[in-house]
Formats: C-alpha cells, sequence, structure tokens
C-alpha cells in the first residue's frame, strides 16, 4: 500500500501582516501533482488544515477545491483530523455524509469510533484517527481522573486502541501531538499544559506500523523512521528557514515494513534570513530578491529610511532589524523570555499572583484557575 502523508496546512495563515492563501493555493497545487504521479492508495493529513477556529472565507473554498478535486476526480480515500488550530465544530459538518465519498474527517475523540479499514492486496490497513483533544475532555470522556496531561490521555485512547485489536497485523496511528524529542519552531502554537507537560512519550507508538504525526512544522522522525512528523506546507515563520519542506510518501508491504522516500515542495517565495551590511545590500543584491526577507544590519552607525531604500530592491521584506552587539545583558534577557515561554498558563498566572501579591496563590485557588484556563481554551477552540 501507498501512503501520502501531509499536515500541518494552516490555511487562512497571515505571517508578518502577509495574507498567505495565494502562496498556499500554489503551494497544494503542486501537491495535487504529486499526487496524480505518484497515485497513492491513501493521503493522510494528520491536522491544522485551518489556521485559526473561524477561517477566511478564501481559506475554506481553497480547501473545498483540493478536497474535492482528491475524492471526486482523483477518487483517492482522504483520511484527515483536527489539529489544535482547527474548530472541530466546524470540521465536523457533513463528516458522516462525505465518508461515503471517501472523505473520513474525525474532527472530535470517539473512543467508539472504529479504525477505517482499507484493504490491498495483502489485506486489511487499519488507520486509527486520533484528532487533537485536550487532557480535560478525554478524562472526561473516559471517566478516569488519573489523566492530566497530553501524556496520559495519549496512554489511555492506545492503550483502548491495543486492547481491542490484534497488533500485529497493519496499523497506522494518525495524530495530531507533541512527541518528546521533537524540534519545535516559533510558528507552531504551545499545546496547552494545564494539568500536566505538553509532551507525550514516543514509547507509545512501539505497536504501529507507522505514525503519521502532525503539529510541528520540521520534517522529522522520533527515534524511529515509521514514527514521523511530514512538516508544514509552507514557511510560516524566520524560524523555519533552514527547514526542507515536503511531504511523505510509504510504501507499507504485507508484513507492515515500510520504505519512505520524501518528496519536496517548492514555495514560489521562499523565507530566508539575511545579514549584511546596508551598502552591500543596496549594490550587491542577493541571489534571489523576491523572497521574504527578514534582514538583520550589522551597521553601527545611523541609517536614515533603510527600509524604503531596501524595499525598492526587495519588495518583500518582512522584518528588519540591527544586530545587536551586546553581550551579556542581551543575553540574560533572552534566556528570561525563552524560560517564560516555556511556562504554561496556569504557571504564568501564578507568577503574576506573586509579583502583585508578594505571596504564593493558594493551591485550592490554583485548581480553580486550572478550570477556568481549560474552558477557555475549549471556547477558543470553538467547541
Amino acid at each position: 500500500m501507498k501512503i501520502l502523508h501531509t499536515a500541518d496546512w494552516h490555511l487562512g495563515k497571515i505571517v508578518n501582516s502577509v495574507h498567505m492563501t495565494d502562496e498556499q493555493d500554489i503551494i497544494l497545487n503542486q501537491l495535487l501533482e504529486i499526487i496524480e504521479l505518484e497515485q497513492p492508495d491513501v493521503i493522510i493529513i494528520a491536522g491544522d488544515l485551518y489556521d485559526r477556529a473561524v477561517p477566511p472565507k478564501e481559506a475554506v473554498e481553497l480547501l473545498n477545491r483540493v478536497l474535492t478535486t482528491l475524492i471526486v476526480d482523483l477518487k483517492i480515500p482522504v483520511l484527515a483530523i483536527a489539529g489544535n488550530h482547527d474548530s472541530p465544530d466546524r470540521l465536523d459538518f457533513g463528516t458522516q455524509l462525505f465518508r461515503s465519498q471517501q472523505l473520513y474527517l474525525q474532527s472530535k475523540l470517539d473512543t467508539n469510533a472504529e479504525p477505517i479499514i482499507i484493504h490491498d492486496d495483502d489485506g486489511p490497513v487499519y488507520f486509527h484517527l486520533v484528532p487533537y483533544t485536550e487532557p480535560a475532555e478525554v478524562r472526561a470522556l473516559l471517566d478516569d481522573e488519573s489523566i492530566h496531561s497530553h501524556h496520559s490521555a495519549m496512554a489511555a485512547i492506545l492503550n483502548k486502541i491495543k486492547g481491542a485489536y490484534d497488533m500485529n497485523e497493519r496499523h497506522v496511528f494518525v495524530g495530531h501531538a507533541f512527541i518528546a524529542g521533537g524540534m519545535e519552531s516559533e510558528s507552531e502554537e504551545r499545546l496547552s499544559m494545564v494539568g500536566g507537560s505538553p509532551y507525550v512519550d514516543v514509547g507509545l507508538f512501539n505497536d504501529f506500523s507507522y505514525v503519521a504525526l502532525g503539529h510541528l512544522h520540521q520534517a522529522q522522525r522520533i527515534k524511529s523512521d515509521v514514527i514521523r512528523y511530514s512538516g508544514s506546507i509552507l514557511k510560516y515563520s524566520f524560524s523555519e528557514a533552514t527547514h526542507n519542506k515536503s511531504v511523505t510518501i510509504v510504501n507499507m508491504d504485507h508484513d507492515g515494513t515500510c520504505e519512505l522516500s520524501y518528496i519536496p515542495l517548492k514555495a514560489r517565495h521562499d523565507m530566508q534570513v539575511v545579514e549584511g551590511y546596508f551598502e552591500d545590500l543596496l549594490n550587491q543584491p542577493i541571489l534571489n530578491k523576491e523572497d521574504y526577507l527578514h534582514i538583520i544590519l550589522l551597521d553601527k552607525g545611523q541609517i536614515i529610511d533603510p527600509m524604503n531604500k531596501l524595499r525598492k530592491i526587495y519588495p518583500n521584506i518582512l522584518r528588519l532589524e540591527r544586530k545587536s552587539f551586546s553581550s551579556s545583558t542581551s543575553l540574560n534577557e533572552l534566556q528570561k523570555i525563552r524560560q517564560q515561554q516555556t511556562k504554561s498558563h496556569t504557571e504564568l498566572f501564578a507568577q503574576f499572583y506573586e509579583e502583585i501579591k508578594g505571596e504564593q496563590i493558594p493551591e485550592s485557588s490554583l485548581h480553580h484557575i486550572d478550570k477556568i484556563v481549560q474552558q477557555l481554551v475549549i471556547d477558543e477552540r470553538g467547541e
């Protein structure tokens, strides 16, 4: 069986005030060309079809066109799940009707849902579609008060799967999660850490023939070639400037052994981080002047109106800054910022409380804050 694995389309994304829909249209047309050439038996989209719960009209139209081409014109089964950026309620509309056309879109966790079974010449392959779900939702759904983290939630879900099926057969897991050991970028929205860690241990997935993951934007394996993030289809921040975007092709044989290959995706406008002196950038332009650029000027003196002057040569500058040459102070500030970014919403509130009140927040109050933050996260996703 040949499987094409992609994820993190983020349709409707805005990067530095630039709407990416035209770029996404071009790259998805590339993807359709790859699919026509490769003729996969199954297409997996592992979450974050949209960039936000209420996507713009253009993003909805683009997704509609691409999915219609896949299931109506090319007649290839599409297996997709909701990611943390998607609204489960909105994606859920029409899902039962779409199944008759082989579009299997799992927007909400259903512990009674059966896997999608697709046959090839060697028999069935079981595809388990597990959308992004907050730990509190899993705790309520399974009535299990021991679930307080993404890891314990995923462990409970997988235990149900492993208890119901013979894992010696060919099983594919499709999920949207942060597997410990994965490499992040700035454009991923940090998963909720209410009540615990956002990370899931990779050892939970050892019984699957292939694990198709979404959420992390860099294409990468996690300890095994068959536990893989396909990565996003485009670069969505300058932290991804060095990424090579691609889709993953999985050729699975009769016993579940997988051979992987990667087909690159070429954006119309690449993202580059460029350092240089102002006069050099004016007089010796870089090769790809049309790319989206983050320019870091090395000059120490005053420069009059550098952005407008540079934009005459580089029309797609998205960010311009001067390189900081200060040492310890800047490094310490940067370290503090990074430490803050790793804290959960509840930890940040507790820190704020202590700074204002001069004392630690009581445990009973912290428990209530957990619940409030959790509800806000759910409401933000449109559930």
